[in-house]
């Protein structure tokens, strides 16, 4: 299993911008789909963003389209995920995963999850 660790959230204002960073650790992060989900309290937890294994595809959120980014750098062991234009129904925490299955990114084939890094936007 794959050991993620996420970084890079905080309290921002709407409109501004954050990068959020997930390091796996224990595998190669190249084997892997990735994916960005969050939760905020009291609601379900919910996709963000996907990127397949080599990075080719990537698949987003109708919320987070157009603003969010999501990357990788194989060779760091790294997913990025880059938050533009932020609002304030953007605040959650917001947690990594890994699929084994390199194409997907439904919340059912992560099998890895992170700790989660809480993002809070104020309005």
């Amino acid at each position: 299993q794959v050991q993620l660790v996420e970084s890079g959230g905080g309290l921002v204002q709407a409109g501004g911008s954050l990068r959020l960073s997930c390091t796996a650790s224990g595998r190669t992060l190249s084997n892997y789909a990735m994916g960005w989900f969050r939760q905020a309290p009291g609601k379900e937890r919910e996709f963000v963003a996907g990127i397949t294994w080599l990075g080719g595809n990537t698949l987003y959120a109708d919320a987070v389209k157009g603003r969010f980014t999501i990357s990788r750098e194989n060779a760091k062991n790294t997913v990025y995920l880059q938050m533009n234009s932020l609002k304030p129904e953007d605040t959650a925490v917001y947690l990594c995963a890994a699929s084994a299955n390199k194409w997907s990114v439904v919340v059912s084939s992560m099998g890895s999850w992170g700790q989660g890094t809480q993002v809070t936007v104020s309005s």
